[in-house]
């Protein structure tokens, strides 16, 4: 099913048999929030795990119906791999990150003993509508990968392209970005833009189109690469958008989210499954969303 746009993602997993979600560090009011509002709307279902009395407290200071189950546990390290344990003798689907750090959520996350961990690179990407209901455009990575190599940035695309499939995308279309749009010797990520378009051409990144070095305004613009006179499939047309490094995509999201004011979902892929791996500073729509999203790839 062809993902029109993050209200169209809400109906269709709202349709689906409900995923079940287990929250490490659940204790906190916002977090409890979130829980109650996707209850409310049939989204998923989920396991709380936290500090139990400080969980019920607020819970009840709020007079939410929470319908779900409550584990006592305080010590965030063993919160993350309790979770991470419900998920592998599948009583979850899915994790959660609560309001703990994200590098002891990843840790258990990424023990190797626990099985969660099948090998791939684990990634973080940035999901925002496009115009008009043409569904939606994947950014990455802009959280977990600091500076990625040739290979790095191969597997951060091989990532986005297996979650758009699963959003209905079949050849999704990739941008890979640059500070220019042409090749230059001097600046490795147009070297590697354009290595990654010709690994694409010959079949070594399959189900996808990938073409590059493109800046960012020829990747999402016709107009803008038209004027640039940059032709092709991807130009102006990017489904997916690899930046270089975690600071372009990091600043990318931001920008997006709080000067254009456009909603972004977090979605964390590359585990056995999905992951709501959102920031301590997303808003409600966005956790919601992300925990929309992680439900309906399950």
């Amino acid at each position: 099913m062809f993902v029109k746009s993050f209200s169209h993602l809400i109906e269709l997993t709202k349709e689906k048999k409900a995923n079940k979600i287990a929250v490490a560090a659940a204790d906190d009011a916002e977090i409890i929030e979130v829980i109650y509002q996707a209850e409310s709307i049939n989204l998923a279902e989920f396991i709380l795990l936290g500090d139990i009395d400080k969980m019920r407290t607020i819970i009840s200071e709020h007079n939410w119906n929470i319908r779900a189950e409550l584990i006592d546990e305080k010590d965030h390290k063993k919160a993350a791999d309790l979770a991470v344990d419900l998920v592998v003798q599948g009583k979850a689907g899915t994790l959660m990150k609560g309001m703990l750090h994200s590098s002891v959520f990843l840790k258990a996350i990424l023990n190797k003993d626990k099985g969660l961990n099948i090998g791939k690179h684990i990634t973080q990407i940035s999901v925002l509508e496009k115009d008009n209901g043409e569904g939606l455009r994947f950014i990455t990575d802009c959280a977990i990968t600091v500076n990625p190599d040739l290979l790095g940035k191969k597997e951060v695309l091989e990532n986005a392209v297996g979650l758009a499939h699963k959003l209905g995308i079949k050849i999704p279309k990739v941008a890979v970005l640059a500070s220019l749009e042409v090749i230059n010797p001097t600046m490795q990520d147009t070297i590697d833009a354009a290595v990654l378009s010709k690994m694409s051409e010959r079949g070594q990144i399959q189900g996808c189109i990938v073409d590059g070095p493109f800046a960012f305004d020829n990747a999402v613009s016709f107009e803008a690469a038209k004027a640039k006179g940059i032709s092709g499939q991807v130009a102006g047309n990017a489904d997916i958008i690899v930046v270089p490094n975690l600071t372009v995509g990091n600043t990318l999201t931001k920008s997006i989210t709080y000067i254009a004011k456009k909603t972004v979902v977090a979605a964390t892929v590359g585990a056995s499954v999905p992951i709501v791996f959102t920031s301590r500073t997303e808003s409600i729509e966005g956790k919601l969303l992300s925990i929309a999203l992680a439900s309906y790839v399950s």
